[in-house]
């Protein structure tokens, strides 16, 4: 009967010791073959408890909590600006998993966003401040708008948006000084019953939102005495019987729809 030999694997040289290195408890700094580098606390040749991580490539250091190689409880995550050549925090939170998940604030030269997170994903209640003046505050699912909000507008800017450790969004907003928007949003947009204030003319829309745009509801005048820029002429009065209706016939057309 013939002798079968196993096949040997052939392990990089570095694999072979860094598996025969077995690291636990507190180690001084540790480098990679890529020039990364690892200060801090190990169990079982992962990274666990608390340490700081250095990527060469990218020159971001992290510096919290792990757990079994990953990010895992508090920690701090800073990027090198290449202009000034000076670590700034980019997040700061709880993390889970290597992902950022819970209570955490993430910062950008043009915004910040303070609130809850899941697997990397604005998720939960949180406000997003926009250097401008521009602020949205109220629920998110999956890095979007979801939920109920409120948001007010600053004035026309080409922002960038805080979306995730690897790059961020841009994003075009339009509109007057102090104009702000209380309602319902869906997938980054207003969509159900909402109140837009246009504080700059002094009137009010309430209706229904499908996709951002305004589909049917009421137009009235509010704080018009007192506006910036108020409209010529006062709202008319409506004489329709049963506006009510009108307004719930209007919107079934909308809802049939969705």
């Amino acid at each position: 009967m013939p002798f079968l030999k196993k096949a040997r694997l052939n392990l990089p040289r570095s694999t072979v010791l860094d598996n025969r290195a077995k690291k636990s408890g507190l180690r001084g700094t540790v480098f990679s073959v890529n020039g990364d580098n690892y200060t801090g606390e190990w169990l079982d040749n992962k990274k666990h408890g608390w340490g700081t991580q250095e990527w060469k490539s990218s020159g971001a250091i992290y510096n919290g909590e792990w757990k079994f190689g990953k990010h895992d409880g508090y920690g701090i995550f800073s990027v090198l600006r290449p202009d000034t050549k000076k670590y700034i925090t980019q997040y700061c939170g709880e993390w889970k998993n290597g992902m950022k998940h819970g209570h955490g604030s993430f910062f950008d030269v043009h915004a910040t966003y303070e609130g809850e997170w899941s697997e990397d994903n604005r998720s939960g209640w949180g406000r997003l401040t926009y250097k401008c003046g521009d602020l949205y505050e109220g629920e998110w699912l999956w890095d979007k708008e979801d939920g109920t909000g409120v948001i007010q507008f600053g004035k026309l800017f080409n922002s960038l948006r805080p979306n995730d450790l690897k790059g961020l969004t841009f994003e075009l907003r339009r509109s007057p000084n102090g104009n702000w928007y209380e309602g319902c949003w869906k997938g980054g947009k207003k969509n159900g019953h909402g109140k837009f204030y246009y504080a700059d003319k002094g009137l009010i829309y309430e209706g229904l939102w499908v996709n951002g745009d305004a589909k049917c509801g009421t137009l009235s005048d509010s704080g018009r005495e007192t506006a910036p820029y108020p409209t010529k002429y006062p709202i008319p009065q409506v004489t329709l019987l049963d506006i009510q209706r009108v307004l719930r016939d209007a919107e079934s057309v909308y809802v049939d729809e969705s």
